[in-house]
């Protein structure tokens, strides 16, 4: 299809990866529009095809569905929102704009790494899944929240590691292990950061398939660490670092390598925000929904509300 025309609302900081995939992929930049704006009045004004939603996460379900009532298409930043009552006003309202095109950010899902663990898995070469494992050990200090108020305070962010740093994790975990049916763990806050989001979180998750999960998410270690996810399974091992290592049951072993971190944005991000970007603008002319939508993304967003709510 020709390149479409693009506005972007919430020029913040991971706008950037955003600004940089729409100029690589050569789409007509309309505008960018400020979320202290009024969006109703931007999306008149510069009519765009397609709107990239990077505000603050208790702003999204608002623009959002102002933007399909427009008929504009709708790419948005995890999470879907800041609260799951809100993010199902989105899953109805994307139901009544079947034509229109809405998808979420869980961008690691299009890591080669990713991609490559789950065609081993569901090949059923290394058998039934057992088990796995997941860690998110990074680091955030004062000056991350008080650069952008609104991350440390709940009822704008929704809440804090979890839902803002490890849900591309945890959703991960869920796409790659299979659907959790029973999930405990605690959120709570142990690093005297500002604001009321917890900085630390563990949570054990029981899959559909018989499988369990054990997950731990902090934002108090001392430097961004890879995040690590390993799945064992009946005939051999998978670990996610970086680059993804399979082990065999017979002794094989065989690497496949992560993208290198792309030019903008911090190098943790990783690499994939464009190749999602690409995907969504390639989706467009097909009739069938993108396939992370805000009802697929909500899976790992309930998660994360069960947790806020055995722990507050």
């Amino acid at each position: 299809m020709t390149a479409p025309r693009v506005a972007l609302i919430g020029p913040g900081t991971v706008s950037v990866v955003h600004l940089a995939a729409i100029e690589k992929l050569g789409a007509e930049l309309a505008g960018v529009c400020d979320s202290s704006r009024d969006h109703r009045a931007f999306l008149d004004e510069v009519r765009p095809e397609v709107v990239h939603i990077c505000t603050p996460h208790d702003r999204h379900v608002q623009i959002a569905r102002d933007a399909l009532e427009r008929g504009v298409h709708v790419l948005l930043e995890k999470p879907v929102a800041h609260t799951v009552e809100q993010a199902e006003l989105l899953v109805a309202a994307a139901k009544d704009h079947p034509s229109v095109k809405i998808g979420v950010c869980l961008q690691n899902r299009y890591n080669p790494t990713s991609r490559a663990a789950r065609e081993i898995l569901l090949s059923g070469e290394l058998g039934r899944v057992i088990g796995a494992s997941a860690s998110v050990l990074w680091h955030r200090d004062a000056a991350y929240y008080d650069a952008r108020p609104w991350r440390s305070v709940r009822e704008r962010a929704g809440g804090g590691v979890l839902i803002n740093q490890a849900i591309h994790t945890l959703d991960l975990v869920q796409w790659l292990v299979g659907d959790v049916v029973a999930a405990t763990g605690h959120a709570g806050r142990y690093g005297g950061l500002p604001g009321d989001v917890e900085d630390t979180a563990h949570l054990m998750l029981d899959h559909a398939g018989g499988a369990r999960s054990v997950f731990f998410a902090t934002v108090t270690n001392a430097v961004d660490s890879p995040v690590t996810l390993e799945i064992v399974a009946e005939r051999g091992t998978l670990l996610l670092r970086g680059d993804l290592t399979v082990a065999y049951a017979d002794g094989r072993t065989e690497t496949i390598a992560e993208l290198a971190p792309g030019g903008a944005g911090r190098s943790y991000w990783g690499a994939s925000h464009e190749l999602l970007i690409a995907d969504f603008y390639r989706s467009l002319s097909d009739p069938e929904p993108f396939p992370i939508g805000p009802q697929e993304a909500l899976a790992a967003q309930r998660l994360i509300d069960e947790i806020y709510r055995t722990t507050s």
